[in-house]
């Protein structure tokens, strides 16, 4: 009888993204991930002391993921360019790993952005943007290029478009977002932090 592999906190991340990836959040519980390992469901404390802890790694595994992806698109090429590539990229990563994308957008009370993962694929982002508006730290413009991302996502995953599709309302969406980061960096439009 073979004996399981050595249990490490990488394995089990990668069999927690498979059941992840396979029923969402809801399939992934720790007694169902000691079985798909091998192993006794106590075996798992020893490297996650919870489940909360073990989606917060998952967290930390999908904004690595997202960080490379968008590195990877945006490498090479104009600051408008960076920019397009990195919302299809940041696009095709929400419709290929869906619950992984939900679990790294999930609900969470506001707080201040810790170092790590997340404040990582938010820095990304923010110098894309930044390097196209010419605004240094330009959080105003990676929000609203965030918001309209996400929403984007969501209502294509809900089906809200309907048979007909979206109709070419993400690049019209997209297009008017990255004219005025243009425009910003020609004009030196700073955007108002109220109406």
């Amino acid at each position: 009888m073979p004996y399981p592999p050595k249990l490490t906190p990488e394995l089990i991340l990668r069999e927690a993204q498979t059941l992840l990836d396979a029923g969402g959040q809801d399939a992934l519980n720790m007694r169902p991930l000691a079985a798909a390992l091998g192993v006794q469901a106590s075996s798992l404390y020893r490297h996650f002391p919870d489940r909360a802890a073990l989606l917060q790694a998952l967290e930390d595994c999908a904004s690595r993921d997202l960080t490379r992806a968008i590195e990877q698109a945006s490498t090479g090429t104009t600051p408008r360019g960076a920019l397009l590539l990195t919302c299809e990229a940041y696009v095709q990563y929400a419709e290929t790993y869906p619950h992984r994308y939900r679990l790294l957008l999930s609900p969470r009370p506001p707080s201040v952005g810790q170092p790590g993962p997340g404040k990582d694929l938010w820095n990304t982002v923010l110098n894309l943007v930044s390097a196209l508006s010419g605004h240094t730290d330009d959080t105003a413009r990676t929000v609203a290029l965030w918001a309209f991302l996400h929403g984007f996502v969501v209502m294509s995953r809900s089906g809200l478009f309907g048979l007909s599709g979206p109709k070419g309302g993400f690049e019209v969406g997209l297009s008017a977002l990255l004219d005025e980061m243009e425009r910003a960096a020609t004009q030196g439009d700073v955007p108002r932090e109220t109406l």
